[in-house]
């Protein structure tokens, strides 16, 4: 797993003073261009997927639609994209939450998860974890178990881990790459 963790860790770019001055943006586009690192995320996804008992995997708009539908097919489960508010037809389940500097509302279309299903959270990066947190609750409120999290990198930083804990219900938290 270390060689995994190199190879990743080494394709992640860092770009300063994006979005904002004084932060510090991890740009995994390097890592998507790269075939073997790619293919070596996919299947660490995947490999948690398999560990967790998933049967669907979410994917949190927009990079984690990027990892999860990849993973999705990987781990032979059904992916569900959860979009930001008013980018679903039909009728859907929404959750609202604040932000740094506001608040946002994610959806997911209200047939795809039932009771029974087993849903893998999918995010490219955990920073202050309000997004992932959101879809938890939305999970739930389908009636779908959380399997857990998992991401590329997790922000330690930034304390996502500890505002998700309560939220995951001892489901887990994988990070293959932890800064």
């Amino acid at each position: 797993m270390t060689e995994i963790k190199e190879l990743l860790l080494s394709r992640i770019r860092d770009v300063a003073d994006y979005p904002e001055p004084g932060v510090m943006f991890k740009d995994i586009t390097p890592l998507l261009a790269d075939p073997a690192a790619f293919t070596a995320l996919t299947d660490a996804l995947a490999e948690v997927a398999a560990n967790t008992g998933a049967t669907k995997i979410v994917g949190l708009e927009a990079r984690g639609f990027i990892l999860g539908a990849p993973v999705a097919v990987r781990a032979g489960v059904g992916f569900i994209p959860v979009r930001k508010a008013g980018k679903l037809p039909g009728a859907t389940l929404s959750q609202a939450y604040d932000l740094e500097y506001g608040s946002a509302e994610i959806e997911v279309h209200a047939e795809d998860l039932a009771a029974g299903d087993r849903v893998l959270v999918i995010d490219d990066v955990l920073a202050t974890g309000g997004t992932a947190e959101a879809s938890i609750q939305l999970i739930r409120r389908a009636g779908a178990d959380v399997a857990g999290l998992a991401v590329l990198m997790e922000l330690s930083f930034l304390g996502g881990r500890g505002r998700l804990e309560p939220a995951l219900a001892g489901a887990p938290l994988e990070s293959l790459l932890t800064v």
